[in-house]
This record gives structure tokens, C-alpha cells and sequence, in this order.
């Protein structure tokens, strides 16, 4: 019978259910025992789940049962990273509380994941909105406070006024909020920051620790951080006691700088430009840079802006007076602030040179253009070759002369040799409610000091006012703003900023290890047996922040003492985004499927398999309905296989077992067995090699034309009875970790497990074991080719030699063909591949 709509809603609920009441998945520590830990990046409670869901989980979920099978200690974990400004505007929207809205998405992602099968371990289930969680965080924020890594600072900073709260620079896209995609504009505030920087050293060096991430996500965090050797370069301004400093990576360019470009924020940018005729334009000039996004600023599309500041400096290696400009293309956030701007040799500079009618000057010959004028220049020269119009370096490789010239100024007191980092401290506040509080207060005569740990967590006002109006709602309860001071006992304040949600996801895979401890932040005993996460699946969008922040974290977390690994994540595999119509699925494009419409028609066993079949996972995966009919219906015929086929027999060996005593295989036997023994070192090898899921597949569906085409009678208990049925075992439990509730129901109707014993689920039973000898064939097939032309084809008997190969090829009539009449002058045998005839 074939399986059925009914069938799959009454195998699913019975599995699910099974799976529930008896904690199958439940992990705990077992020494002795190799662990694994598997996690996917956990997501957002904002409704049911969707597709890309779907997929990363079920990827995630293949790999936790395979490593089961595998007899590994499997972790495999789930929560919900719970706070952030969505849950504060779907509030507003529906005049309900951020936790009321959270809490309810939570219930229907909590069903969708569970009518999936996936196999987690729910005990340990947490959500970054619970006070248990966030008081951790506080915890964790007061550790940093107290060893000087997180501070208050006044800056420009990155201001989305829809969400009206603060941004990181990662937070910004082409000017754009993240979040909302509202413009970015530039605000002065009091700001908390993390101080990253401290490990920008060994954030790049541990990199060399992750052989098992994607190449571009190294480089993409690489570039982030971005160590930048260079030298420090001494401009003195012109009548003024003032010295810009800019650093370059560059200084083989030196002698070529005309003009030096200030950063807007840069302190001497409104300075240098008073009594010059120059202040009110640079007044404007600053002012507008002041709304406008550092992102889009650095836009490589946008036009290079600037404004003189009447202010000349002295270029120190030739004592060339150079114009102090502002671009708004330079940032404070890198180097110094200032730059000298070489246009014959930067992009940037020569577009903004050409733009605003500044000089230029050769100083590295274009092998190609020996001789080239500046004004015959379409654009710079940004590659190597040796010097010019660079006094005694001339001649020089410019790659030699960088070393050279630096050590030179440095030695004459005109710059020093220096290292410059990208990365950036890391602005967490936030003005909105739905965070967690930043557990500090304000004293007017003690200062800012922690909040006792003993009165953590600092809970969120259930009474806020939310309105989404420019602040934070929490400086409007006045019960939570007025507090007395832990150290004087005096009237004082609270911090009324929140937490960036990166903040709870930068350690939430370290308490999983242990996540209900009231006590302490783990048991280091328990994060000692589970960390690192073995394999981490997530998207390629989080290849910069969240796994940054998370690697720091991490390695803050080791300085405490509290773990003793130095990389949170071993393996890292990056999913492709679910699409349909050649785009990414979203409601606004109206091209969403719903995983409960596709569930309720085929099961979520077939969206499995086609999920993992269609792509390999780290490739975009298209939408296509005709593959889940054919996903379908390869379910339905190992269905069919095991109710019309299978014989129970109770001397029946499982499928890691031998042959029954004293039997033997014929032919067709020895076929099956082949297939079989193929089918279980192909799936094996796509799994341990990347877990490249859909050849995984494929080799079982071959296995499944095998089984098809092989005659057994029905009833039989003999010799063909035991290969087929090791051979319908060996696709049920190769197909367990792609599709767990059929995989169950067929093991259980082979009369394979027995609740209450051992293994009172198929994903514990171990994995099939091939033997290579099974892959040897009693006959190969054999070319003959003559004077280096294929002239037949032959299937003879495995290592047949000359004697028997010589008469079989040469009576052939394909053969005879091109030798009669010939001297054969060479018969060379390349046993169990070729034979090669030289006449």
C-alpha cells in the first residue's frame, strides 16, 4: 500500500510525540564519551517558521542524527534570540507588550520546529528575553566594566531616527539601517563601548585556528579587522604650532603628496580654518558631513565631496607646501583621521584631485606608460614599479622603498613606522526598552558604578511607555530611573540605555552547556566537556558581526577562566538563501511558501529530503514543486519495499552484519551486496566530506533501483531473503537522518526496536559498515585499443593476464579487423583496465 496523507499525519504525531515524552535527544555529560556539539545560528522569534528556517535547521538536524548514528554524544540545542526593536514596533502596531508579542512567536516557532522533527535537546531551551539569560548578560557587562573593556564615551555616532536608536557600523548598509532601511544620519551622544580592540591581535591571529571555515568568511573578517602596516608621517601646519599626523600604507609615495585630507570629526578640521576666510565653510561643509552616513561616505558610487581650510601644511621629505583640505570620503574611525592624498597613485585622491583642481605628481613609473605626465593620466597608477621624483630612493621598487623611506623618516624624526587596525571599539547602546538593561548607575558623587551583583538582573519595567518617540522608554518610569547609590547610599540614577541584541547572541552557544544554573553563568566543568560547537550552520550574512563578536566574547570569556578554548565555533558551513523565481523568498516580493501548507500535503519527511536534495547546502536552493512529487514518491517505494518485501525472520542479521552461516551468494546476490556495500561508503563519504547531502541521497536512491531490480520471492527465508532484507535495512537507516519519522515507523515495522530497550530509537542504532571486499567484482571490463584507438570492449575475469587476454582480444572481429595482415609488434596488458595493441 502506498504511503498515505493519513499515514503521514499519524507516523508524525506518533514520532513527534514518542520523541517528546521520552526526552529522546536529551544530552548529558558522559565521559569517556566523544561529544558533538552541532548548533544553528538561533533565530528571531518573529512568527512560524519559513523556509530558510526549514533549511538551516534541517541541515543542522541531519548532521546532530548522522553523529548519533556515528556514536557520538550529540548536543544539539535550540532557543530564540528574543529582544531587539521588531518585537517594540509589532507592539506598537498591535497595543500589546514586546514580551507578550515575543512570548506568543516563540509558542509558534516552538510548534513549526517541533512539526518538523528536529531532533533538540528542548530541556535546554532558552530565549535572550528571559531575565534567567539576561542577567548573565548584565553579569557579564559588569566583569568587563571592572577590567576597564567596557566604557562611556561622547561621539559622533550612527543614528537610524525610524528605529531611533544607535547603530554599529556593521548595523549600516549603503547608508541604510539594517534593520528598517531608513537613512543613517551622524549624533552626538554619551555612548557604552566595548573595548574589541584589545584582541584585535589575536582575533586575526586565531583565524590560522579555523581550517574548517569557508575561505571568504576568513577574508571577510580579515578585512574587518584589518591590519594595516604603514608608517606614521609628520605634516607641520604652516605658521601654526600645530602637526597633522596621518598615517599611510603607503610611504613609498611620500614625495608625491600634494594636498593632506582632513576627516570632517578630525579636531583641527574647524581650527585650521579660522582667520584663513575659510570658517564658514568649513562650517557648512561639516555639518552636512555630520548627516550624512560614514557607509555611504566610503561609498565607492558616491561623488568625493571637500572644502579648503585656507590652512597650508609642510610635506616633510621635500618641504613642499601642500593644501590642508576636508574630504568627506576620510574617517576618523581609520588611521589617524588624516591622510596625504597622492592622486597620481590612489583612486580616491586622483578623483578628488581632478574634481577640486589640486596638482599631481608621478613619483612610481607605469612600466607600461615610462614617462607618463600627470595630466595624460585617466586614472591612477595603484601598482608597482620603481621610483621617480624621489630624490635618493629614485630607482628604487617601490615594494623595497616602503621599508626604506619608513625607517628613513622615523631615523630623521619626520614619522615613525606604525600599525594601524580597522576594527573599531564596539558602541552597544541602544535607546529602546526591548533590550537588556546596562546595569549601571549614576552617582553625583560616586560616578558611574555597577549595580551589585547580588541585585541582578536589573529587570525590565513591565510598564514602560512605548511609543516609539525618539529615547529610551525606560527614562520615563520613574520608578526604574530613581535609585539609591550601592556605594554612599545617595539619591542616584540608572542607566537607561539597553544592550545591542549582538551583545545576547555573542555567548548564548557557551550557556546552553549548562542553562539553567541560577548560580553562576555555567558550570566551566560542563562548557570544559562541550565547547568548541563542532559544526555551527548559519548564514553568510552574520560572517562579520555576530561571529565576530561571538569569537571575542569567547576569548574574553577564557581570560575569566571560565573555559579554555580560544575559538567558540571548529566548523563553519554557510546555507544558501531558499528561492523561488530566481529570487529570495519575502513576503513583500508575494513569493513565500508555507512550510505548513507544503507539511500537511506530503510530510515533513519529503520537505526534508527535498530541502537537502535539491542543492548542496552552502548553494542557493530554487523553489520547485515537481521535486517535492519527486521526493515524494521515492518515499512512497522504500515504503512499499519494506510493507510488501521485507521478511521478519528471527535469524535474521541487521545490516552491519555477516552472511548467515554456511550460505552462499550467487551472482545476483553478490550484485545486490555490491550495491549495497557502494550505496553505505558514498553516503558515508559525502557526509564526512562536507556533508554534501544531496550525492548522499542520490547513492541511496541507486541502491533503491538495485533493490527493485532484484528477484526474490516473496516469503522466501532463505539466501535472497537475507540480501534483500539487508539491503531494505541499509536504506532505512542510511535515510534516518534525512527522514526521521518514516525511518522510524519502517524500523519498527521490521521489527527492529523495541521501546524500553538499548536502542530505543533508530537514531542510536549504529551506522552501516561497508566492507571493501563487497566491492570487489568477480569481473571487470576491459578496452583494447589498437595503435592507441579503442577497437572493443571486454568483461573477462578480474586480473586476467596475457595468457587468457591475448586469444579472447585477437579473435574479436572489431579487433581482427585492424591487425589482420599486420605484425603485432607490442601487447601490453594494464591488468584490469586496458589492453593496448602496437602494430
Amino acid at each position: 500500500m502506498p504511503y498515505t496523507t493519513n499515514d503521514i499525519r499519524r507516523v508524525e504525531e506518533k514520532w513527534q510525540k514518542y520523541w517528546a515524552v521520552n526526552k529522546t535527544f536529551q544530552a548529558r555529560e558522559l565521559p569517556g564519551k566523544e561529544k558533538y556539539y552541532v548548533l544553528e545560528m538561533f533565530p528571531y522569534p518573529s512568527g512560524k517558521i519559513h523556509m530558510g528556517h526549514v533549511r538551516n535547521y534541517t541541515i543542522c538536524d541531519v548532521i546532530a542524527r548522522y553523529k548519533s548514528q556515528r556514536g557520538f554524544n550529540v548536543l544539539h540545542p535550540m532557543g530564540y534570540d528574543a529582544f531587539g526593536q521588531p518585537a517594540e514596533n509589532a507592539a506598537i502596531k498591535r497595543n500589546t507588550s514586546p514580551a507578550e508579542w515575543t512570548y506568543k512567536c516563540i509558542a509558534d516557532m516552538r510548534a513549526g520546529l517541533r512539526q518538523m522533527g528536529f531532533s533538540y535537546d528542548w530541556d535546554r531551551e532558552l530565549a535572550t528575553c528571559d531575565e534567567s539569560y539576561y542577567k548573565w548578560n548584565q553579569w557579564l557587562f559588569i566583569q568587563m566594566y571592572e577590567k576597564g573593556l567596557a566604557y562611556k564615551k561622547g561621539s559622533a555616532v550612527n543614528w537610524c531616527p525610524s528605529c531611533a536608536t544607535t547603530l554599529a557600523n556593521e548595523e549600516v548598509i549603503n547608508g541604510a539601517c539594517w534593520r528598517c532601511k531608513s537613512e543613517v544620519v551622524q549624533k552626538d551622544l554619551e555612548q557604552w563601548y566595548l573595548k574589541i580592540t584589545q584582541y584585535s591581535e589575536s582575533l586575526l591571529a586565531d583565524l590560522q585556528k579555523l581550517p574548517n571555515w569557508p575561505a571568504r568568511v576568513i577574508a571577510m573578517q580579515e578585512n574587518w579587522i584589518g591590519k594595516s602596516y604603514g608608517a606614521d608621517i609628520f605634516f607641520k601646519v604652516k605658521g601654526r604650532e600645530d602637526t597633522i599626523t596621518v598615517f599611510t600604507t603607503r610611504p613609498d609615495t611620500i614625495f608625491g603628496a600634494t594636498y593632506v585630507t582632513l576627516a570632517p570629526e578630525h579636531p583641527l578640521a574647524l581650527k585650521l580654518s579660522r582667520g584663513t576666510g575659510q570658517e564658514a565653510a568649513v562650517k557648512v561643509f561639516i555639518e552636512k558631513a555630520a548627516n550624512t552616513s560614514k557607509s555611504l561616505r566610503m561609498s565607492g558610487d558616491q561623488r568625493k565631496d571637500g572644502v579648503f581650510t585656507g590652512a597650508w601644511a609642510i610635506n616633510p621629505v621635500n618641504g613642499r607646501e601642500v593644501p590642508v583640505w576636508i574630504g568627506d570620503y576620510v574617517l576618523m574611525g581609520y588611521g589617524t583621521g588624516a591622510i596625504m592624498a597622492v592622486p597620481t597613485h590612489d583612486q580616491r585622491d586622483f578623483e578628488f584631485a581632478r574634481e577640486h583642481g589640486l596638482p599631481m605628481v608621478v613619483v612610481i613609473e607605469d612600466a607600461a606608460r615610462p614617462g607618463v605626465a600627470p595630466e595624460q593620466m585617466t586614472k591612477a597608477h595603484e601598482d608597482g614599479g620603481v621610483l621617480v621624483n624621489s630624490q635618493q630612493f629614485n630607482g628604487q621598487p617601490n615594494e623595497e622603498a616602503k621599508k626604506n623611506i619608513a625607517l628613513w623618516m622615523e631615523n630623521n624624526g619626520l614619522g615613525r613606522v606604525a600599525v594601524h587596525w580597522r576594527l573599531r571599539d564596539w558602541l552597544i547602546s541602544r535607546q529602546r526598552y526591548w533590550g537588556a538593561p546596562i546595569p549601571m548607575i549614576y552617582c553625583g558623587s560616586c560616578g558611574i558604578v555597577p549595580v551589585p551583583v547580588a541585585q541582578l538582573p536589573v529587570k525590565l519595567p513591565p510598564d514602560a511607555p512605548i511609543t516609539g518617540e525618539g529615547g529610551s522608554p525606560l527614562a520615563k518610569v520613574q520608578a526604574f530611573v530613581e535609585v539609591k547609590c550601592p556605594k554612599c547610599g545617595q539619591a542616584a540614577r540608572r542607566e537607561t540605555d539597553t544592550m545591542a541584541t549582538f551583545f545576547d547572541s555573542s555567548w548564548y552557544f557557551l550557556r546552553y552547556c549548562d542553562p539553567h544554573n541560577d548560580q553562576v553563568i555555567f558550570d566551566p566543568a560542563k562548557a570544559a566537556y562541550w565547547m568548541p560547537v563542532d559544526q555551527y550552520v548559519g548564514g553568510i550574512e552574520h560572517a562579520i558581526l555576530h561571529l565576530l563578536y561571538s569569537r571575542f566574547f569567547t576569548k574574553f570569556i577564557r581570560d575569566l577562566g571560565l573555559t579554555a578554548v580560544d575559538e567558540p565555533f571548529d566548523r563553519l558551513l554557510t546555507q544558501g538563501m531558499v528561492l523561488k523565481d530566481g529570487e529570495v523568498m519575502s513576503k513583500s516580493r508575494g513569493n513565500v511558501v508555507d512550510p505548513d501548507e507544503v507539511i500537511a500535503k506530503f510530510g515533513a519527511d519529503t520537505l526534508r529530503l527535498f530541502i537537502l536534495f535539491a542543492a548542496p547546502p552552502e548553494d542557493q536552493l530554487e523553489w520547485n514543486p515537481a521535486g517535492l512529487e519527486g521526493n515524494w514518491r521515492f518515499i512512497n517505494r522504500v515504503w512499499n519495499a519494506v510493507e510488501t518485501r521485507y521478511v521478519r525472520m528471527p535469524s535474521q542479521t541487521n545490516a552491519a552484519g555477516q552472511a548467515l552461516p554456511g550460505a552462499v551468494m550467487d551472482a545476483e546476490d553478490k550484485k545486490l551486496e555490491l550495491e549495497r556495500n557502494a550505496a553505505i561508503k558514498k553516503v558515508t563519504e559525502s557526509m564526512e566530506g562536507g556533508f554534501k547531502f544531496n550525492t548522499a541521497i542520490s547513492a541511496v536512491m541507486v541502491l533503491m533501483n538495485a533493490i527493485d531490480k532484484y528477484h526474490a520471492v516473496p516469503g522466501d527465508a532463505g539466501m535472497r531473503a537475507v540480501c534483500l532484507n539487508r539491503a531494505i535495512e541499509t536504506v532505512v537507516l542510511l535515510l534516518a537522518p534525512f527522514i526521521p519519522h518514516v525511518a522510524e515507523e519502517l524500523w519498527e515495522m521490521m521489527g527492529k526496536v523495541q521501546p524500553g530497550t538499548a536502542n530505543p530509537s533508530i537514531a542510536f542504532e549504529p551506522w552501516p559498515v561497508f566492507d571493501e571486499k563487497a566491492l570487489v567484482t568477480d569481473t571487470v571490463k576491459i578496452a583494447a585499443q589498437v595503435n592507441g584507438k579503442v577497437r572493443g570492449e571486454f568483461e573477462v575475469p578480474r586480473d586476467a593476464d596475457e595468457a587468457l587476454l591475448r586469444p579472447l582480444v585477437l579473435a574479436d572481429e572489431g579487433v581482427l579487423r585492424h591487425v589482420a595482415g599486420k605484425e603485432i609488434k607490442k601487447f601490453i596488458v594494464i591488468k584490469n583496465k586496458l589492453v593496448s595493441i602496437v602494430v
